[in-house]
């Protein structure tokens, strides 16, 4: 099994990302600071670069990533799994405040 650098924080964040003069919407189901997995029917080809607008209560971040594996259940590809390439502040502050939830909520 894969280990990753960074542990992912389990989520269900709605997204719209911007690719070829488009906009396409998913649900982010896991995040950190350097990546993440959205859900979606539109999935990009792996090493795409683009744009995800993520809402955190009356804010709007912007991310730009790039696709490094596509999700494919029973022969349709439902998710991708995306490297973040310029985490702003903004979103490692965001990152930190999910961690210290998720600190709290475990030793509730």
């Amino acid at each position: 099994m894969e280990k990753r650098a960074v542990e992912r924080i389990p989520a269900n964040l709605s997204a719209r990302f911007f690719y070829g003069n488009m906009f396409y919407t998913g649900t982010i189901l896991n995040l950190s600071e350097k990546g993440m997995f959205i859900s979606t029917r539109r999935c990009l080809p792996c090493e795409s670069m683009f744009v995800i607008i993520i809402r955190s209560e009356s804010k709007l971040m912007q991310v730009v990533a790039r696709v490094k594996r596509l999700a494919k259940d029973n022969g349709h590809y439902g998710g991708m799994g995306v490297e973040l390439l310029n985490a702003t502040v903004e979103y490692s502050e965001f990152i930190g405040g999910l961690k210290e939830n998720k600190s709290f909520q475990a030793s509730v």
